[in-house]
């Protein structure tokens, strides 16, 4: 069995490739800027919050970080 943990997270650079930025994320999620700041260095999101980034930013929930992984 494989166990993933979020390792980075790749906030910065889906907001880039959008041509966004986190004011227009929070406009457009509801999510406090305060709270995506949090997400953009050491937070990981709960699935639901994943879920409602990832279909804005237009990517898979998994594009949201890089992943590190180990056999268990």
């Amino acid at each position: 069995m494989t166990n993933y943990k979020a390792k980075k997270s790749n906030l910065k650079d889906l907001l880039s490739k959008n041509g966004m930025d986190l004011e227009g994320l929070e406009r457009n999620t509801n999510i406090p800027q305060s709270q995506l700041n949090d997400y953009l260095s050491k937070k990981v999101m709960n699935l639901n919050t994943a879920m409602t980034i990832s279909k804005e930013l237009n990517c898979q929930i998994e594009e949201l970080y890089v992943w590190s992984s180990e056999e268990k």
